[in-house]
């Protein structure tokens, strides 16, 4: 059998785990995907890439596919921003979404989906509600038997010990800080480091895209499907009037770019979307309906302009399809957790789950095409 030969880089989102976490999770999902296929599946330890990447190799000895995955690197930078004090991030969230009430276009957001609306604005209330209900409860209860003054202490405690375990289960801290750091990027940029990371990236990819590869993908979630654009405006860029080869796929999965796009004062954003308007290029996206932090049916071109010559498919992974009920990310608590379901393989194989897309053997066109006829 001739051997398929793939290129793959991926751009993760707001996360200050890196490559560690995600070369084990590849690995695991790798193990699962072999289980349920039949398929042996090798994946490398990971080594040093070039231009602040990380590399391993994913050999498909069963089905005479090998990838070199190429992880771009930005978690050094996230650590930088990353917010642990609990009080800088409530006095920080107090500033982000004070910016978003006066620059972010609600109503425009609103008519795309309404989850992605709710899930931006639950983190605030909650994170004032939930510390002050668990401090008054206790507190009003008590008072009926000791002076008010003891009573309130012990809620203060009671608060202090449990408020903080209560939110982290509803994702609070990490919405508030994903929030914080988006605010300041949609009004500042993304920073000389960050831009000079994506001028890296783009030109990693372009530097590859022409290679002996069977298919290059170019694959980002969630934060990371935002700084995507961007990087494909500078990839159009280096390749000036050569167009891009037509095994190349752009895959976002977990899109978030209108967090950014629907910002009226992320102009800067919107000149990188602007550019994309005229080119031709491949963009395949999953995002689930049920996922909160992620918009389904939104096409990003589309948030700035009228027009887009791109192929684009926007599509939904149908994970409920894939995950017996008992292990299938619904309802709240499990919001970060479904977040991450487009990097995982379900209970069944699907065509276009993350592992099969990266370790198979067809396109990422025919695993659509397969995909589509599924009833």
């Amino acid at each position: 059998m001739e051997k398929f030969k793939r290129k793959l880089f991926y751009l993760g989102g707001f996360d200050p785990r890196g490559v560690r976490f995600y070369h084990q999770m590849y690995r695991e999902q790798a193990e699962s995907y072999a289980r349920l296929s039949g398929e042996r599946v090798e994946v490398s330890a990971r080594r040093s890439g070039p231009a602040s990447s990380a590399r391993w190799t994913v050999t498909n000895h069963s089905a005479g596919v090998e990838t070199d995955y190429e992880f771009l690197r930005w978690e050094d930078l996230v650590g930088k921003v990353w917010i642990r004090n609990p009080l800088l991030l409530a006095w920080r969230s107090v500033a982000t979404y004070s910016a978003h009430a006066r620059h972010m276009q609600f109503l425009r957001m609103r008519k795309l989906r309404p989850g992605p609306v709710i899930t931006i604005l639950y983190p605030p209330l909650l994170g004032v509600l939930i510390p002050l209900l668990l401090a008054l409860v206790p507190a009003l209860t008590l008072s009926l038997l000791m002076p008010f003054w003891a009573a309130a202490l012990i809620g203060i405690a009671v608060s202090a010990l449990f408020s903080g375990r209560l939110l982290d289960k509803l994702i609070v801290p990490w919405l508030l800080r994903f929030m914080a750091y988006n605010h300041s990027v949609a009004a500042d940029g993304p920073g000389a480091e960050m831009e000079a990371r994506l001028d890296q990236f783009a030109a990693r990819i372009a530097e590859e895209m022409d290679g002996p590869w069977d298919e290059v993908i170019f694959a980002s979630h969630s934060n990371g499907t935002i700084y995507a654009m961007s990087v494909l405006r500078r990839i159009l860029e280096l390749r000036g009037d050569r167009p891009l080869p037509d095994n190349f796929t752009v895959l976002t999965l977990g899109q978030v770019v209108p967090v950014i796009a629907l910002r009226k004062d992320a102009r800067w954003y919107h000149a990188d979307l602007k550019a994309l308007d005229d080119k031709p290029f491949r963009l395949v996206d999953f995002s689930a309906p049920p996922d909160g932090a992620a918009y389904h049916g939104v096409h990003p071109v589309h948030l700035v302009s009228d027009r887009c010559v791109a192929r684009v498919d926007l599509l939904s992974p149908r994970f409920h399809l894939f995950y017996d009920p008992e292990n299938y990310h619904g309802g709240w608590s499990n919001k970060y957790e479904a977040h991450f379901d487009y990097l995982r393989v379900g209970d069944r194989l699907s065509p276009v789950d993350y592992v099969s897309l990266t370790a198979g053997r067809r396109t990422i066109d025919e695993a659509i095409a397969q995909f589509r006829t599924i009833p």
